[in-house]
């Protein structure tokens, strides 16, 4: 009898595991692993950047000038007061938020933002603070570029911190494609500084007369995703092409990645930018995308929680609506698989302090988490 009922006993936690191990009705199969989708907010407004702060709340951008805070399984209803203005201008406004490397000493949040100079006129800018309570406090910008223009395209941008605390920072060419080839301007850049927005002396023009000394890579049209890589520590980025031409690039010190001048993509009434698609001197993309899919955020997948994604690229497609999985191999594209299609327009994707991918979506306005089963 008690030979049974350990039996049945048995049977029944197998029972239990089974049906607990039955894949849930909205699993979504890729090549290398099967997943779900952990909605944690709905209803943001162009939404563009996050970041995550040490005590477990995590902060969104949204595009119109607003900063939230996602606590406790909740989106705040009231973002947080005194951001510097935002100039929500066309594609600009506020474009995306990061702590600095030593946020626990320092306190520092830097937000990317579009920033006006005078009446209709403007660029965009970086600016930090600290958050007290709800309140960011001892705000200061560190840069605003040049020149000042009411043009409604083309602001670009994400901040990055590099190993040595030196923050990377990019700007479009601002709808003006041939000041992307122009060095005493800010446009269709790369920029380099300290973390308090001073420049290093080091910097690849600094000697050059007539070159803006920020500029660390410069021929780029419109930077809206850039990375540091998990092993190499190399600074990678993509950016949009006009209709064709999308690239991801390894971002190098003083080289020129030639747009207008190269792309393999053409005007968007179908005329020829350039029929150049290479030249000496110019760097090459890694991979482009023709057609478009208007990349947007990028984030590296290093957690054990992806079996398969390790150290791949993920990048978001706004125009693509899908997010684009780029395995990356001695500096080359060896594999790609597209996830998660049609499913919105995608705008960052960041990997947590949990180990889990977040996202954020517009068209819906959504805030969730890829969570492997």
């Amino acid at each position: 009898m008690r030979t049974l009922i350990v039996l049945l006993l048995s049977l029944s936690m197998l029972s239990c595991k089974a049906k607990e191990q039955e894949p849930p009705a909205d699993l979504i199969d890729s090549e290398a692993l099967s997943f779900t989708i952990d909605t944690l907010a709905t209803g943001l407004e162009n939404p563009w950047g996050m970041a995550f702060l040490p005590d477990g709340r995590i902060l969104i951008a949204e595009r119109p000038g607003r900063l939230r805070i996602f606590e406790d399984g909740q989106l705040l209803p009231e973002p947080i007061q005194g951001l510097p203005a935002i100039w929500a201008h066309g594609q600009g406004g506020l474009l995306d938020v990061v702590l600095h490397p030593n946020y626990a000493e320092n306190q520092w949040i830097y937000i990317a933002h579009a920033a006006e100079g005078g009446p209709g006129i403007g660029n965009t800018a970086i600016s930090r603070g600290k958050l007290v309570g709800n309140q960011f406090t001892e705000v200061e910008q560190l840069f605003h570029g040049q020149p000042f223009t009411g043009r409604p395209h083309h602001f670009g941008t994400r901040i990055v911190f590099d190993d040595d605390g030196y923050m990377f920072f990019a700007i479009g060419d601002r709808g003006d494609q041939n000041t992307a080839q122009d060095l005493s301007n800010n446009h269709g850049t790369v920029m380099r500084f300290y973390d308090d927005g001073s420049v290093p002396q080091d910097n690849p023009f600094v000697n050059e007369p007539g070159a803006r000394p920020e500029t660390w890579s410069y021929g780029h049209r419109n930077i809206q995703g850039m990375a540091l890589h998990p092993v190499t520590r190399e600074l990678w980025a993509h950016e949009h092409g006009a209709q064709g031409g999308d690239e991801i690039n390894l971002i190098l010190k003083g080289e020129n990645f030639g747009w207008p001048l190269v792309t393999h993509g053409i005007n968007y009434n179908g005329t020829i930018i350039t029929p150049d698609t290479t030249l000496p001197g110019m760097i090459d993309p890694i991979l482009h995308w023709t057609p478009s899919i208007a990349p947007c955020g990028l984030g590296f997948v290093t957690s054990d929680k992806y079996p398969g994604w390790e150290n791949n690229m993920l990048v978001g497609a706004l125009a693509g609506q899908h997010i684009h999985r780029v395995k990356i191999e001695n500096n080359q594209v060896v594999h790609t698989e597209r996830l998660l299609e049609g499913f919105a327009r995608f705008r960052d994707i960041r990997q947590g302090p949990d180990g889990y991918i977040y996202v954020l979506t517009e068209g819906p306005g959504l805030f969730f988490r890829i969570v492997p089963w």
